[in-house]
């Protein structure tokens, strides 16, 4: 059994490569072969937002703060918020963030794939993210 100390793991800007705006990450576990489960808290301002980008073998979101977006390739924005977890499958290229003008934080759940947790890509259109909410 291991115990991890909250002040231990200090809290994190999230990469600008990966991001837009301001983004904060709390480690949750990253726990030690052969278990593959990685989990951070993530924590995004007003109009932040990832990166596209996919996980080898899926990855879960569940927004305990705020209101936020999400979007699937192909699919609309769609809104989310405190309470609602969202599942993307393996390889579906998709981001996720905070709404417009609130911010929102979520817990993220993945597993990595021969040390590989996230494929990164290009950021999304401001306009891309800017599209009013749909369903779908």
């Amino acid at each position: 059994m291991d115990i991890f100390c909250e002040t231990d793991r200090p809290s994190r800007r999230a990469p600008e490569k990966w991001f837009t705006g301001e983004v904060w990450m709390d480690p949750v576990i990253e726990a030690p072969e052969p278990a593959r489960v990685r989990s951070l808290r993530v924590s995004f301002a007003p109009g932040a937002r990832t990166n596209w980008h996919t996980h080898p073998l899926g990855q879960t979101i569940h927004i305990v703060a705020g209101v936020g977006r999400v979007q699937a390739e192909g699919g609309p924005v769609r809104e989310v918020r405190a309470g609602d977890t969202v599942w993307f499958a393996p390889g579906e290229r998709h981001w996720h963030g905070a709404a417009l003008d609130h911010g929102m934080v979520h817990i993220a759940f993945q597993e990595a794939l021969d040390g590989v947790q996230a494929d990164w890509m290009e950021p999304v259109a401001e306009a891309d993210y800017q599209a009013v909410p749909g369903s779908g």
